[in-house]
């Protein structure tokens, strides 16, 4: 499974995403990438294979910002090397995406984007996304991915930085897993909680059609039709403890041991006949 983490705040973002990107290792995936916002525009760091690859790549030739986008890709449409590795960006590299899902008309999405004289550089179905954004794009970010996935078809969950609105994350949910995580005066977008519960306990679960937008007064949750939406803040309340792995070589490992009180939680409260 992919994974997607992104930060907008006061802090370094990098530290942070790579930090994220740790705890969605058990998850599985085969490379790993962060575009930052720099002050000039999107930097981006990717690299095939470990976590630590990225890392050590970030720290020969750091980059600083605060505000930025993260992902751990598990490969489906291209192989698994660094063309491929998200975050996608547009022609113009001024738009930046990292996505969970498949489009299933991307192909047909891509020859009409190439139409339009587009240029691709991967294999993704996620570059499609990048590109279709940048062509609707006319000042508005949230406005240009409401456009482009309405001519999506498929799964996402997608979060969509541009260097044009530099203090902005878009974040979209269509059947994979998205949550906001609310901080002290900063904000917060997760494929899976684990990524930022180091940070805050406070999340919004995105429903199928949620976008999200993200800046760094604050937040607005809003559907396809850039309506607002109420959606409740949930508090987690438990710790990185339970979803470490404990000392065992591997999660399955740990799994396996953990079998009995997992029965045990699961029948609690729940009298036996």
């Amino acid at each position: 499974m992919c994974g997607i983490v992104g930060y907008v705040g006061p802090r370094q973002a990098t530290p942070m995403l790579l930090e994220g990107l740790k705890r969605l290792e058990y998850r599985g995936y085969d490379s790993a990438g962060i575009a930052i916002m720099n002050g000039k525009g999107l930097e981006t760091r990717k690299a095939p294979g470990k976590i630590s690859e990225l890392e050590s790549l970030v720290l020969s030739t750091p980059i600083t910002g605060t505000l930025g986008i993260a992902h751990t890709r598990w490969a489906t449409h291209g192989a698994p090397n660094f063309i491929n590795s998200h975050p996608q960006m547009s022609c113009d590299e001024k738009i930046g995406v990292v996505h969970n899902g498949i489009i299933e008309n991307g192909s047909a999405l891509r020859q009409a984007l190439e139409d339009l004289g587009h240029t691709f550089r991967s294999d993704t179905d996620t570059e499609v996304l990048a590109h279709l954004i940048e062509e609707v794009y006319d000042g508005n970010l949230a406005q240009a991915v409401i456009a482009a996935l309405s001519k999506v078809e498929g799964t996402y969950g997608i979060a969509v930085v541009c260097s044009d609105d530099r203090d902005k994350i878009v974040a979209a949910r269509k059947g994979s897993p998205l949550l906001v995580g609310l901080g002290e005066g900063e904000y917060f977008i997760a494929s899976d909680v684990s990524a930022i519960l180091a940070h805050t306990r406070q999340v919004i679960y995105l429903d199928d059609g949620d976008l999200a937008v993200l800046d760094r007064n604050g937040y607005q949750i809003i559907d396809m039709d850039a309506l607002p939406l109420e959606r409740g803040v949930a508090t987690i309340d438990w710790d990185l403890d339970m979803i470490e792995r404990g000392g065992f070589a591997h999660f399955m490992l740990k799994e396996i041991h953990e079998q009995p009180d997992t029965v045990n939680n699961t029948i609690r409260g729940h009298p036996l006949s």
